[in-house]
């Protein structure tokens, strides 16, 4: 049985930016239902699951597109919840350099991944991805996932379902992923996520399951 993830931080951490309104009902109601429904269907069928991840992608290679569907948005959130924190930092190191040189800086990266969030048709996420080193921006279709996708490693991660932003911005998209990128992105994850990429440490797992 897979846990729910808690928050890193609490619930009224990411404000003004996110309010614990928004944050518990995405937490504790869109989040939650993901991974009870995930927990259900290997129950149904008397499966189990050595990862998260390794379900995801079985899902994905067998075309199971409900089990896809709920097993991907369990693990978006969980890795989104740590995209964000309270604390304001920058970009350094050698994340720093890959963002250089793929965007002309981190003003070039906000510019193209509001761009890219902002612009999405309907639900999904928006992703900074490393590939063979190099970054890049792209988004997904509701619950489409970059660990999917071979040879990538994902950085970075804004949630553009309507439920991550409607309840504090109604329907500007464009302005909530402004002040996430302003405000709550967590560049200390997104360094260990590229450092990953690199071959030095692992990266994000989703908890395993009891």
């Amino acid at each position: 049985m897979f846990i729910l993830p808690d928050l890193p931080y609490g619930y009224d951490a990411l404000q003004p930016v996110l309010s614990s309104d928004l944050m518990h009902v995405h937490h504790d109601k869109h989040h939650a239902t993901y991974v009870n429904n995930v927990n259900k269907m290997l129950a149904d069928a008397g499966r189990a699951a050595a990862s998260m991840e390794a379900l995801v992608r079985e899902a994905a290679a067998k075309g199971e597109q409900k089990l896809f569907n709920q097993s991907g948005q369990a693990w978006n959130h969980a890795f989104f919840w740590e995209c964000m924190s309270p604390e304001r930092s920058a970009p350094s190191g050698e994340l720093a350099k890959a963002i250089d040189r793929a965007f002309g800086g981190l003003d070039g990266l906000k510019t193209r991944f509001v761009d890219e969030g902002a612009a999405h048709f309907a639900s999904g996420w928006a992703w900074v991805i490393a590939k063979g080193g190099e970054l890049s921006v792209i988004s997904t279709h509701d619950a489409d996932t970059a660990i999917v996708r071979e040879g990538v490693t994902p950085i970075l991660l804004c949630d553009v379902w309507e439920h991550a932003y409607y309840l504090d911005y109604k329907q500007d998209r464009k302005g909530f992923l402004e002040k996430w990128f302003d405000g709550i992105a967590n560049w200390r994850f997104a360094e260990a996520q590229f450092a990953a990429a690199l071959g030095n440490g692992q990266g994000y797992r989703y908890p395993a399951p009891s």
